[in-house]
């Protein structure tokens, strides 16, 4: 039986919920219902839990708080302390300081009327250790609330000779598995053991990495990339920033990029090389602050407007769509996707020493570059003859590269494979030569060293799409670019090297090899049973029926032919429905952030799908799918697998065991700063 007391306990509380129910906002005083930080503190008011905002020393990162009246008032002042000590006041009206800001229109849907979200930007704090970060809210009734979280700011000790430059080698989606099938196509197995490793096999320190988001604890790239370079969460679709209450993409709280804080403290340059559009999340994520990593036109200008915060000094990759004026064939540029802080956000100029941006549709930001000192690269004969520059702009297509399979494919037979020629830029360089070009602008007349990002982006894209003979392809591309990080590395011993992915993507999974030979693949293909009990269970071998698969490798580096009897079989544990044929595809499915996507030749009629699920629609056997993600079309969706994380060169040691992908921040932090044993 229950006590006395306790009874008494739940009428009084059951008495003041009647009451509050009763008077409403006559009991209800203002509400902070964001604070950022972001913190358990705040959040659930358990002290214990584990510090979600964390910081390297010095550090830079906003304060901001947003705030609800209650019915009938407003607010007027919101006050930022650490440890107790006022860092900033902001006023509604009058003087505030010039790193702060006070929103009360353009906010989230939601919110109380008169609401506030209130800014101070660019706040450091050098003192390792936990500090509580308070936010005291005034209305105009004179009443006051106050809510409290907090932040770490994480030590670094002399360990050891710094390291001067650090290479982040990051194939995107790239999985154990996605690296397994790559070994095994490129390199081959006797007996059980493998005839040869990949180059990131062979570097000597291997972590598992755990790759949640702020949001969800499946990520997607750009809080899946902004949380190795700045060590905090981030919302999907977000990178360089925490979310906020505003719907302005642009003016969302910061945290400094290990870019910024590097080349501030040290003055190191930065390095984005990708085969992806250079707007896009993972290259993006290591540059540009943005709550919408779909808003090319102001992603791409800040690459050029803010390179003196970032170091930028080599970006090549595709996405010559964001660079060209509106009005020119192929440009992408709109104002809905741009930024300017002149009018809406000069605390942001004040507080990083951002550029103030404008709406500027017609803008070459090609010229830009150019007139900042950069070389320009359009194709890979320009950048195989541009020498070592001092800076370098390479734009290899209007949006993503196309994948190393039909790249190698037009190499060795010009014009018999027509997909680049298609696709309107048949002279692309491959990731390895673009990794070697950056790595010898970078270094050049370099005392303070670089950080350099290099991005395999198609293993993810093509996985996305389940095309598995295009993304091993890929893998082996973004291992040849990884040799070249290897070998300067050697060369260069004061250089950290890291390959790691920022997700894993599509549950990938080596399920065997094929029984039968090419021709009797494309006999099912072409005859009329694609039933499951002869196009897939005459085809599949497991365990003994599966062997060793035996691809024949050309001087290149990439198989002679993909479709040989014993070829790898891959299943998709996220996968959406599909035809399987286990053939290659000789057309790539269709590519919706091209400009000319579904024109010209790029059309089904010339073998182009325009989904994933509907290639081999007439000649596949059908996989029932376990997601219905429909973005361009069904497709495989990213998981929340661990990802591995290999390490080379000095600090290299600092990466072993399991760990949070903010993690990898505070170890660049220790190598860079304090130095690695």
């Amino acid at each position: 039986m229950k006590s006395v007391s306790f009874q008494r306990k739940a009428l009084n509380v059951a008495v003041f919920a009647a009451l509050a129910a009763t008077f409403g906002s006559a009991l209800a005083a203002p509400t902070i219902s964001r604070l950022t930080p972001p913190s358990e503190l705040f959040a659930s008011g358990n002290p214990n839990a584990p510090y979600i905002a964390r910081f390297l020393p010095d550090q830079r990162f906003d304060l901001q708080a947003t705030v609800q009246p209650e019915a009938g008032k407003t607010i007027t002042s919101v006050t930022f302390a650490i440890n107790g000590n006022n860092v900033g006041a902001v006023n509604a009206s009058g003087a505030k300081p010039a790193n702060g800001n006070f929103v009360t229109t353009g906010l989230a849907a939601g919110l109380a009327a008169n609401s506030a979200v209130v800014s101070l930007r660019a706040y450091a704090n050098s003192t390792p250790g936990v500090h509580t970060l308070t936010a005291t809210a005034t209305q105009s009734d004179g009443s006051t609330t106050v809510a409290t979280g907090n932040f770490e700011v994480v030590g670094v000790s002399n360990q050891g000779r710094p390291v001067k430059n650090i290479i982040i080698m990051l194939g995107d989606g790239m999985g154990a598995a996605h690296r397994t099938a790559g070994r095994i196509v490129a390199k081959g197995y006797a007996q059980g053991k493998a005839k040869g490793l990949l180059a990131m096999d062979t570097f000597p320190f291997t972590g598992m990495v755990m790759t949640s988001s702020l949001d969800t604890i499946i990520t997607d790239s750009a809080p899946g990339m902004a949380n190795y370079v700045n060590g905090n969460k981030a919302n999907s679709g977000q990178e360089g920033v925490w979310p906020d209450d505003t719907t302005a993409a642009f003016d969302n709280p910061r945290i400094e990029y290990l870019s910024e804080y590097l080349h501030r403290k040290q003055g190191k340059k930065l390095g984005i090389v990708t085969t992806a559009d250079v707007f896009d999340a993972t290259p993006a994520a290591n540059a540009v602050h943005t709550a919408n990593r779909g808003n090319g036109t102001g992603i791409v200008d800040q690459f050029l407007d803010d390179r003196n915060l970032t170091g930028l000094s080599v970006l090549l990759g595709g996405g010559r769509k964001w660079f060209l004026p509106k009005g020119t064939a192929g440009s992408a540029r709109g104002d809905s996707t741009d930024y300017n802080f002149s009018v809406t956000n000069p605390d942001i100029v004040a507080g990083w020493g951002a550029a103030p941006g404008g709406l500027d549709t017609t803008r070459d930001v090609i010229a830009g570059f150019q007139a900042a000192g950069f070389a320009y690269a359009p194709d890979n004969t320009a950048l195989q003859s541009a020498g070592v520059p001092d800076k370098l702009l390479g734009l290899f297509s209007y949006s993503n590269m196309n994948v190393a399979f039909d790249k190698v494919a037009n190499r060795r037979a010009p014009g018999a494979s027509n997909v680049v020629a298609d696709y309107g830029f048949p002279d692309q360089p491959m990731l390895d030569e673009m990794a070697d070009k950056a790595l010898q602008v970078l270094n050049k007349n370099n005392p303070n060293g670089f950080v350099l990002m290099v991005e395999g982006a198609s293993i993810d894209k093509q996985a996305h799409l389940m095309d598995t003979d295009r993304w091993m392809q890929e893998v082996i591309e973004f291992d040849r670019a990884v040799q070249k990080a290897k070998d300067f590395a050697t060369a260069n011993p004061d250089t950290l090297v890291i390959v790691t992915a920022d997700h894993e993507c599509s549950g990938a999974a080596i399920i065997g090899a094929t029984r039968v030979d090419k021709a009797a693949l494309q006999a099912y293909a072409d005859g009329s049973d694609h039933t499951a009990a002869t196009q897939r269970d005459k085809v599949v071998g497991n365990y003994q029926d599966a062997g060793f698969p035996k691809y024949s490798i050309l001087a290149d580096g990439y198989p002679a032919d993909p479709d040989i009897k014993g070829k790898l079989v891959i299943g998709y544990g996220s996968n959406a429905d599909r035809y399987e044929t286990y053939l290659s595809n000789v057309k790539p499915t269709q590519d919706t952030q091209q400009p000319f996507n579904n024109t010209g030749a790029i059309v089904a009629a010339n073998g182009y799908a325009a989904a994933a699920q509907t290639r081999n629609a007439t000649t596949g056997v059908f996989i029932t799918g376990q997601t219905s993600f429909t973005s361009g079309g069904n497709q495989a969706t990213h998981t929340a697998a661990d990802v591995p994380l290999s390490a080379f060169g000095r600090g290299a040691s600092l990466f072993t065991g399991y760990f949070d992908n903010t993690e990898v921040f505070f170890k660049f932090g220790q190598a860079a700063l304090g130095g690695a044993k």
